[in-house]
């Protein structure tokens, strides 16, 4: 696999599977949250997973992928310091504001921020035609937002402040993505660093769950939230790290988040939630809009 992946980066089938690997992972991180929705608070199910994934990633870090070179363990460090402060921030902008008008939020900052560096970063520039594309999927985003923002009556005080905090997750997405990319292509084997991020990055909440003494015996409900769960993080980040190897990483990144699309249509034939021809609309544009930055360059 490692050498299927580093015979077709930056080439044309390196495009094609990049943006396969991209979608993937939207409608994977789609299912995560539909996965979460509302069983239980943001801190325990975050917990939950990191602790399955940090069971399942372990031997494949330890025994089975090369280790990562030493002149490298900064880049990794540098990760589990990021992605600490992505989660907190996701968290706390759960707890504070209804899913439904914040998500929209983070995942709408978060390419353009992404977009902005990969041109500093990486030297990555998008033509004309693809910045519309940008304006048209982020109209849908915050359209979006702001019409469930008019049908909530829950967490309404604590609103303003959660936008706030959707935000600065939207910009920690950005950095992670930036910073992952960097990474991954810095790394020899792609695969190492997978293995690692997924082992590093697992430590922290258990680690602060079991110095609080949060720990309890789980119920099997939370069980099978913490395996499947992992699973999908595995696929959703996995995808989308090799996708920013392959090609472009403003376009994985904007790419990425027509999850917002998978998650209205999984609430649709899932969860059985209306859709209506507003959300419709903007869940076209959004789609639209991802559709003209990859046709665009």
């Amino acid at each position: 696999m490692t050498d299927w992946v580093l015979a077709i980066e930056g080439t044309e089938a390196g495009h094609t599977a990049a943006m396969i690997l991209a979608l993937t992972a939207a409608l994977l991180h789609a299912l995560f949250g539909a996965l979460q929705k509302g069983r239980y608070d943001p801190w325990t199910s975050r917990t939950a997973i990191d602790a399955a994934l940090l069971v399942l990633s372990a031997p494949i870090a330890l025994l089975l992928v090369p280790w990562p070179p030493l002149e490298l363990w900064w880049v990794l460090a540098g990760m589990v310091v990021i992605h600490f402060v992505y989660k907190v921030l996701m968290a706390m902008t759960y707890d504070r504001g209804a899913y439904t008008v914040v998500y929209p939020v983070v995942r709408g900052t978060g390419p353009l921020f992404t977009v902005l560096g990969a041109g500093l970063i990486f030297g990555e520039h998008f033509t004309a035609v693809q910045w519309t594309g940008v304006g048209l999927l982020l109209a849908g985003l915050f359209g979006l937002s702001a019409y469930n923002m008019a049908k909530v009556t829950v967490d309404r005080a604590t609103l303003v402040p959660a936008l706030g905090l959707a935000v600065a997750t939207g910009f920690m997405v950005a950095v992670y993505t930036t910073w992952d990319a960097w990474g991954i292509r810095a790394m020899p084997d792609p695969f190492t660093f997978l293995a690692w991020f997924f082992f590093l990055t697992a430590f922290d909440f258990p680690v602060i769950a079991a110095v609080r003494g949060k720990w309890r015996r789980p119920d099997p409900a939370l069980v099978r939230l913490a395996l499947a769960g992992a699973a999908i993080a595995f696929g959703s980040f996995g995808c989308v790290m090799l996708a920013t190897r392959l090609d472009s990483v403003g376009e994985a990144a904007v790419l990425r988040e027509t999850s917002t699309v998978f998650a209205a249509l999984i609430g649709w034939v899932w969860l059985k939630e209306p859709v209506g021809p507003r959300r419709l609309a903007l869940m076209s544009l959004i789609a639209l809009g991802a559709v003209v930055v990859e046709f665009g360059g």
